[in-house]
């Protein structure tokens, strides 16, 4: 079965052709860039020919998508013949709010409980629902599957999921932490079981997915029973440019001390602090690396905050499950960075990890293990694959359509 996969973004579209009957062979991916902007950019990959980039006006999402296809079925460029090999297209969904434990057929009453969970998510959902929207135009008879961030987090209790203010607000809004990232931290999780020979359903596993945006999850006996992005992305670790946790005072002090709006506040906690904040030279690791290792004291502070918080959640989870058998690293940086790895894990003797230098050095991009043969806990570096899951979701809901 021929999948597409699609994460449609306010200006951009990623996406992949997977072959689910090929061992999950990628016949194409590829990125669509600045929607309703001059001069869009469709840049394609394929596993037949040469890079294929178009520079072109792309006026919404059902051009962009248009464009994809017209990728696809390229004579020379092309992975298929017809569009009618795409069996069924699968869509990252940013936010399922309390609507959807797990994936699910795209509907409309599915479509309806996207929308309105517009509200929580406002930046992402619209462009997710605008995908789908566009495929049914394009091709109405294929049918679509939502895989949402947040469903995988739908399992945590309510003495978890629930903020301390008025109860009301969560009765009026569903004011709630709802977490994200749920398909990557599935994902690694099963996938290490899988490698290690352990149940998935048996063990405790906290799963740190560092890149940009950066969680981590509590997953006991193979429910996610806590995680660190609450109500936004903005809560949780220090991230690329998001502050992570955070005094809400601080919020009022600055707004009120600046003289902020509203935009401009959540600007300043989500756009410009975090590790770029911290550090004043990028939100990029390998940047901040560079630069402590010339001697920027900021730049080192940065590096020493952003590990610290990971260890304090792990931690602080590791406590609230009683105990853990196995901590996980994905992401760009927790599947790149092994001094990240390293800050975290060392000192962690007391939680029955051992840390293993010679095993984690030079080991970036591929699945390993990191701690020692001896340690009670094991810790490993997985790779995630989002789109894969997504197309696995994808098939098993539609195959018996």
């Amino acid at each position: 079965m021929i999948i597409l996969v699609l994460n449609c973004g306010s200006s951009s579209i990623k996406y992949q052709l997977l072959n689910m009957t090929n061992n999950a062979e990628v016949m194409a991916k590829g990125l669509v860039e600045r929607i309703c902007l001059c001069d869009g950019i469709l840049t394609h990959k394929s596993n037949k020919a040469a890079d294929y980039v178009i520079t072109t006006e792309i006026p919404n999402h059902t051009v962009g998508i248009n464009l994809i296809l017209e990728a696809l079925v390229h004579p020379e460029h092309g992975v298929i013949k017809n569009v009618n090999e795409i069996k069924a297209v699968g869509h990252r969904v940013a936010h399922g709010g309390e609507n959807f434990t797990k994936s699910a057929l795209i509907t409309d009453k599915a479509k309806k409980d996207i929308e309105a969970c517009i509200e929580l998510a406002p930046l992402h959902n619209p462009a997710n629902l605008s995908g789908i929207t566009s495929m049914e135009k394009l091709l109405p008879n294929v049918p679509q599957v939502g895989v949402f961030d947040t469903s995988f987090h739908q399992t945590m209790p309510a003495y978890s999921y629930l903020y301390g203010i008025p109860y009301e607000y969560y009765d009026k809004y569903k004011v709630r932490r709802y977490g994200f990232h749920g398909t990557s931290h599935k994902y690694v999780a099963q996938k290490a079981c899988d490698i290690l020979g352990e149940n998935f359903n048996e063990i405790n596993i906290i799963t740190c997915h560092l890149g940009n945006g950066a969680s981590v999850a509590a997953i006991q006996k193979g429910k996610s029973v806590d995680t660190s992005m609450g109500f936004t992305p903005v809560e949780g670790l220090m991230m690329g440019t998001r502050s992570g946790d955070l005094d809400l005072g601080i919020t009022l002090f600055l707004a009120e001390k600046e003289n902020l709006s509203m935009k401009a506040t959540n600007d300043l906690f989500n756009k410009k602090s975090g590790m770029l904040g911290v550090s004043g030279v990028s939100s990029d690791m390998r940047d901040i690396e560079k630069a402590a290792a010339e001697g920027n004291d900021r730049a080192k502070v940065a590096l020493e905050m952003y590990s610290y918080r990971v260890k304090k959640y792990v931690g602080a989870y590791a406590a609230a499950m009683g105990g853990v058998d196995l901590v996980i690293f994905t992401g760009g940086i927790g599947e790149n960075d092994v001094i990240t790895r390293k800050n975290v894990c060392e000192g962690m003797e007391f939680l029955g990890l051992e840390f293993d230098a010679d095993k984690n050095k030079g080991k970036r991009g591929v699945d390993v293990v990191i701690s020692k043969d001896s340690s009670k806990v094991i810790a490993m570096a997985v790779t995630t694959n989002e789109e894969l899951v997504i197309a696995t979701d994808t098939m098993l809901i539609v195959k018996d359509l």
